[in-house]
């Protein structure tokens, strides 16, 4: 899903062998590390993989933030996998790592992922820009306290 040009469209690229290797590597370390990152999601009723989601520490600026990420595989976006998935990962973050705030940050142009932060009760907050891939690209920043 990876090197799927659909999937990666917030991204801008594609990953290359090297890339898809140190993503793997980037949530061993984040396992290791934090107890947390993005994880294989499955369908409860066969188990096939449809992509993945987690939460996983980052920084917004000078602050470290608890941020949910989702990216599903082609022909399993847009039927409620990543609104099921972020919404559980908000119950876990919320209740079993007593975090306060959860985070999304998302590209303006990504309608699909917004619409999956709202329907979790996120509201945006602002926006920054994010050095990746030696390219400045804009992002909304979009969260939710804890009830």
């Amino acid at each position: 899903m990876l090197r799927d040009p659909d999937v990666m469209s917030a991204w801008e690229h594609t990953f290359s062998d090297a890339q898809v290797y140190q993503w793997i590597d980037s949530q061993l370390s984040r396992y290791e590390k934090d107890g947390v990152g993005y994880f294989a999601a499955t369908r409860k009723s066969d188990g096939a993989f449809v992509g993945q989601m987690g939460l996983m520490w980052n920084k917004i600026g000078e602050s470290r933030v608890l941020e949910v990420g989702y990216m599903l595989k082609r022909g399993y976006q847009g039927m409620g996998y990543a609104t099921e998935g972020a919404s559980a990962l908000m119950r876990h973050a919320f209740t079993a790592m007593g975090a306060e705030k959860l985070y999304a940050t998302i590209r303006p142009a990504n309608v699909e992922s917004i619409r999956v932060a709202e329907r979790i009760g996120m509201n945006a907050e602002g926006g920054f820009i994010k050095r990746y891939n030696e390219t400045d690209m804009e992002h909304i920043i979009y969260s939710i306290k804890r009830n």
